[in-house]
């Protein structure tokens, strides 16, 4: 009988089988248990089966998670950007500027529609008493999935009129009162609503055809710089060479200079722009006031179809800088300088009428007070003075009675006096 070697021992994390038939027993009642049925033992030990049993897990080394630092708030953007675009955008701007100066094509040139589709221009017995009137239009304009509420407010009538001198009262007028209701819808109970009809730019054309600003411009200019964000644009900028632009830019903004008129003030860049945001920002700042041309017209010049102008002697493209700052306004009034309008609108003049209003309001406040508090110290002083006049009646009464009993009791003396007389007098006769 041939000497057998022991089998080799099987690892701690296995239980040890059990020889025999015994051992395949408690192997089939091990995996029965476990709900394991892949689980095969033989007699000998050798083969454990296929999945480790649950009753002796191996323990597990811990892993270190490269993400464990990551918090999220870096979605903030992501969701503001979701929210916002969700919600929509809305934009008011206003039109100031004689007819005739290409107002009307120069929006639908910039946002690529026709707002101005049923207007008709007045005869010249109509522009002789006409005034200024407020025309507001509103349009939905969507691009890649943002909506922009676009509201235009046009002034037709402006400088038309013979006189001139009340041109600027409707512009400031509206602009005051759409500060004021959004302030009464702001203070009010119900705030989740409140619709933005603030003028958050106004572009004021000027005539290409004068050598500077006139008297009227001054005036509007003047009244409108602390209240709204404005831009100037020269209209029908063809009309003009490039030295006949400059130098009218030139003496329009020494006119700016010598009334302590402020327009719109850009934004300084961030020191981590880049170089090409720094030089079309520097460029945004030296074509002001924009010189433009608009056109609705589609010509074909070259193979290539254009926005611009057909004359005898030859095309204005609109989009190109070298005949037009179209593109440098649009660049300017949509994408790059937007959200800095709203911005101004609500941090600085808002906030300037917002405060003016409180100052309005405390100060009438302080009125009442002091008024009631008049009326209330006459009055109290009246009342005094009502009452001490009562008490001197109800002393001079309480005189009167003290007087009128002195007398009474006077008076019984004396008869007393009289009737004891009369009464020893009787006596005396009788005695007699």
């Amino acid at each position: 009988m041939k000497h057998q070697p022991p089998p080799p021992p099987l690892p701690l994390s296995q239980p040890p089988s059990l020889g025999g038939a015994t051992g395949g027993v408690v192997a089939s009642a091990i995996s029965s248990l476990n709900g394991n049925n892949n689980i095969t033992t033989t007699t000998n030990g050798i083969e454990a089966g296929k999945c480790r049993p649950t009753l002796y897990p191996k323990p597990k080394t811990p892993s270190f998670d490269k993400d464990r630092d990551y918090i999220g708030f870096a979605t903030l953007p992501e969701q503001v950007h979701r929210k916002s675009v969700k919600r929509g955008f809305e934009f008011t701007l206003m039109v100031v500027g004689e007819s005739g100066l290409g107002k009307s094509t120069l929006i639908n040139s910039l946002f690529l529609g026709d707002l101005y589709k049923n207007r008709q221009m007045p005869n010249v017995e109509e522009r002789i008493e006409k005034t200024t009137k407020v025309e507001k239009k509103t349009m939905d304009i969507e691009e890649r999935g943002v909506r922009l509420r676009l509201t235009v407010v046009d002034t037709p009538g402006f400088g038309d009129a013979v006189n001139c001198e009340d041109s600027w009262r409707v512009c400031t007028q509206y602009i005051d009162e759409q500060f004021r209701q959004y302030f009464t819808d702001e203070s009010g109970l119900n705030r989740r609503n409140i619709q933005d009809n603030r003028v958050h730019c106004c572009l004021y054309f000027v005539p290409p055809w004068g050598h500077s600003l006139r008297q009227m411009d001054l005036d509007l200019i003047r009244r409108l710089h602390r209240k709204v964000n404005i831009v100037l644009v020269i209209g029908k900028a063809d009309c003009l060479n490039k030295q006949e632009v400059r130098k009218l830019k030139e003496r329009i903004l020494q006119d700016l200079e010598d009334n302590h008129i402020q327009l719109y003030q850009f934004p300084e860049c961030d020191s981590d722009e880049d170089e090409d945001f720094k030089q079309q920002d520097r460029e945004l700042k030296a074509s002001i006031p924009f010189a433009v041309v608009g056109s609705n017209t589609i010509l074909e010049v070259a193979g290539k179809k254009v926005r611009g102008r057909q004359y005898p002697w030859g095309v204005v493209n609109v989009e190109d800088p070298e005949h037009s700052d179209f593109i440098k306004l649009r660049t300017f009034l949509i994408s790059t300088h937007m959200q800095d309008l709203k911005d101004t609108t609500q941090d600085v003049h808002y906030e300037n009428f917002r405060a003016q209003c409180i100052s309005q309001i405390s100060q009438h406040a302080l009125r009442e007070r002091g008024k009631l508090k008049r009326d209330s110290i006459s009055s109290t002083n009246g009342f005094d003075a009502a009452i001490s006049e009562t008490d001197r009646l109800l002393l001079q009464k309480d005189e009167e009675i003290r007087r009128m009993q002195d007398m009474l009791t006077q008076m019984q003396e004396k008869l007393k006096q009289t009737h004891l007389m009369e009464m020893k007098k009787n006596d005396s006769v009788i005695d007699v």
